[in-house]
């Protein structure tokens, strides 16, 4: 069983700092997973509200994150011919 599923059927908030999935929100039980099933798709603003940073880092984030994976994209199709 995995610690989110301990925290989802306890109902209580993961108090393992030092897990790659933990965050400190604890409406959604301080667990990026448990957030992920129970909210869906997230706006960039409820993120930026979860992190603790503000809505034009968590944009600039996705920016970089966008142009990475076209880039990717545009050199696997390269690749492929």
């Amino acid at each position: 069983m995995n610690c989110n599923d301990i925290c989802m059927n306890s109902n209580e908030s993961c108090k393992e700092e030092s897990c790659r999935y933990w965050i400190d929100y604890k409406d959604d039980l301080n667990c990026t997973l448990i957030c992920a099933e129970k909210n869906g798709p997230l706006t960039l603003r409820e993120i930026s509200k979860r992190l603790g940073v503000s809505f034009v880092r968590v944009k600039q984030i996705e920016e970089k994150a966008m142009k990475k994976i076209r880039q990717r994209n545009s050199y696997e199709d390269y690749c492929e011919n």
